[in-house]
């Protein structure tokens, strides 16, 4: 990871105390369209309950930045040390993920009491150790976090409501202007490209080293791929068809019984999104979808998808603008007809060719911090570029994600590739 910058800044700039307070209100007012009970629901192993990241982003704080550097910190409540760790295993035992919508207690009034203790403490905190380049640096991480389990609260909650019978909606989702063109190809030239984070004020780990790739010419598509292309694909038996398939994938589909994206209709013309039910926007671009069927697509349309190293270095030419959280939409919009390549970031994270594995030369953050990213480097793809959901300044040309090939609640989409 690069060094985050400090309370050290050009006049004017937002300080990082102001970014703490702002990105963590964020997080509350996220929640605010909920009921408390919408709060502790949990509907898959991988889908938390919000509550349960309200508190999860806090103990962060307080673990990485109050109890390991400062002495006369009181822990708000020793219990949640077990309750909300996710996954860090050298700092002990944790709730098991899957059961995480057990825990009735604390209850929500409790975890907002226990995000504003820790809040002022890192604000005090702060105020006394502005100039420590270590805390700062701490403190971006821990935002940065955050800024990822407030997409997390929003696609883990659309996976709850889906699945209450009564269909709640979170919010009403904004109006779109429908634009679309048909889908065309811009050709990149081969050679030898470095990717991966540069000098930034910001990146996590395994965006780094920055290195030499070799790419040959290809072609990368100049939008994502819509709900009515998918469709098509639908309406051709392309899910019955198993030479398209990765054997993996075929087995997965006929396993889960999967003919249309996770939030389709039965007949496909409707589709579920964060404001209710909605008539499926045929130009938008299809999402939620696993790896698998992004595949299985791009075999059928006689393409390929591209790698995160073909998607970088066609990024990185674009203006990193889009449909994202402030958008407003919380949902996938239509391209922009005058705007080609178009989506290179929001709307849908992006399935890449390429597997989560490690950078030439990456060394993962020292104790257990190394264990944000490194230890996932296995049995995972790539995804890129961002979604609806997440926050504009979150995302960056180098940003990598990465989900098993199988997941299919997050806002998962594609863009075709292909060999010139």
């Amino acid at each position: 990871m690069v060094s985050a910058q400090s309370e050290l800044r050009p006049e004017g700039s937002e300080s990082l105390a102001g970014q703490f307070r702002r990105i963590r209100s964020l997080s509350l007012e996220l929640t605010a369209p909920l009921t408390t009970e919408d709060q502790v629901v949990q509907t898959l192993p991988e889908v938390s309950p919000t509550k349960w990241h309200l508190a999860h982003v806090t103990w962060f704080f307080e673990h990485f930045c109050l109890e390991q550097r400062l002495a006369s910190y009181r822990p708000f409540d020793d219990r949640f040390h077990f309750l909300f760790n996710s996954y860090y295993q050298t700092l002990g035992k944790m709730q098991s993920r899957p059961q995480r919508g057990l825990l009735s207690r604390p209850t929500v009034e409790e975890i907002h009491r226990y995000r504003h203790y820790v809040d002022d403490a890192v604000i005090s905190m702060l105020e006394t150790h502005w100039e420590d380049p270590e805390l700062a640096f701490l403190i971006a991480l821990g935002l940065h976090h955050e800024q990822q389990h407030q997409e997390l609260m929003l696609t883990d909650i659309k996976h709850v409501f889906f699945n209450n019978p009564m269909f709640p909606a979170y919010g009403r989702r904004a109006a779109s202007t429908d634009s679309n063109t048909d889908l065309g190809f811009r050709a990149y030239p081969g050679g030898q490209f470095e990717i991966g984070a540069g000098e930034v004020d910001f990146c996590f780990d395994n965006e780094t080293p920055r290195h030499t790739v070799l790419l040959q010419d290809y072609g990368l598509a100049d939008r994502l791929v819509t709900n009515e292309e998918y469709r098509q694909f639908i309406e051709d038996r392309g899910y019955e068809d198993p030479a398209i398939w990765l054997a993996d994938g075929w087995a997965t589909i006929r396993e889960q019984d999967w003919n249309r994206p996770l939030y389709w209709s039965d007949d496909c013309a409707r589709e579920f999104t964060l404001g209710g039910w909605q008539d499926l926007e045929l130009h938008a671009p299809v999402t939620h979808v696993s790896y698998y069927e992004a595949d299985a697509f791009a075999r059928w349309a006689g393409t390929r998808l591209p790698t995160e190293a073909e998607w970088e270095v066609a990024a990185s030419k674009a203006p990193v603008q889009g449909n994202f959280l402030e958008s407003g939409f919380l949902s996938p919009v239509p391209s922009n007809k005058n705007q080609r390549p178009s989506q290179m970031y929001g709307d849908a994270w992006e399935w890449t060719a390429s597997p989560y594995d490690s950078y030439p030369g990456f060394k993962p953050l020292a104790g257990s911090l190394g264990e944000y990213n490194g230890k996932f480097m296995c049995n995972q793809m790539v995804v890129r570029g961002g979604s609806c959901v997440t926050q504009l300044e979150h995302i960056r040309a180098s940003y990598r994600s990465f989900f098993y090939p199988h997941d299919r609640w997050q806002f998962l989409g594609f863009r075709l590739a292909r060999d010139l």
